[in-house]
């Protein structure tokens, strides 16, 4: 059975500024935490493939329009993620390539069943 990932523990109560992450090995429990929400995640996984597919569309047509799919795509159905269900602001404004990258970590976690969908 595939488990929701767990948030690391902290001391303290107060938020976690993502800033204060040196390594992206640091980084990516927080950034599991920050998506602790089953339709967050969903909708990151759903967003994230049609960006994956934008972009293989884009090579293979090379129509410009498909990047802006892509970039549509990944980051509207993640914002809507944080809005909606999550109720925070995604960690992309303070670290946009700890994020990016978590993403697609992510995903791929979700694609291999390592995170619960």
């Amino acid at each position: 059975m595939v488990q929701d990932p767990q948030p690391p523990q902290r001391a303290d109560t107060g938020p976690i500024d993502s800033r204060q992450f040196k390594t992206f090995g640091e980084f990516y429990p927080f950034y599991l935490r920050e998506h602790s929400n089953r339709i967050c995640r969903r909708l990151h996984f759903v967003g994230t493939t049609l960006a994956l597919f934008s972009l293989i569309a884009l090579l293979a047509t090379g129509h410009i329009y498909y990047l802006l799919a892509a970039v549509l795509c990944g980051y509207g159905f993640a914002w809507v993620g944080h809005c909606v269900f999550e109720k925070n602001r995604p960690a992309s404004f303070q670290r946009p390539l700890y994020s990016f990258r978590g993403d697609w970590v992510m995903w791929r976690d979700m694609l291999t069943g390592r995170i619960a969908w």
